[in-house]
């Protein structure tokens, strides 16, 4: 496994070792969990966006936020997604969508 290093202020360093003496782990467990979540709520936030936008179908956004297009529907009913496709747009997350 790759090593990766970063400098972090002494608050946020604190808080890592708070949120892992809360977990009952170390530091760098907590770390690798972090970074994680953060990763997988980045990749939404960003599918998120664009699809909002219209910059991509659901099914990029899906591919976007590396979830698969039925997960991808709940985010975006949990979240009241709306978006300005074209109808093309819609005929290919629906041939998507017949795929799976």
């Amino acid at each position: 496994m790759p090593t990766i290093s970063a400098r972090l202020p002494a608050e946020e360093k604190a808080e890592l070792d708070d949120v892992a003496e809360l977990l009952s782990e170390d530091r760098s467990t907590t770390i690798r969990k972090a970074l994680r979540e953060g990763l997988e709520t980045l990749r939404i936030r960003v599918a998120v966006e664009q699809y909002q936008s219209g910059d991509v179908s659901a099914a990029e956004a899906a591919q976007l936020a590396d979830l698969s297009i039925a997960e991808w529907l709940d985010v975006a009913r949990e979240r009241n997604l709306t978006t300005q496709l074209e109808l093309s747009d819609l005929e290919l997350d629906a041939d998507t969508a017949a795929e799976l």
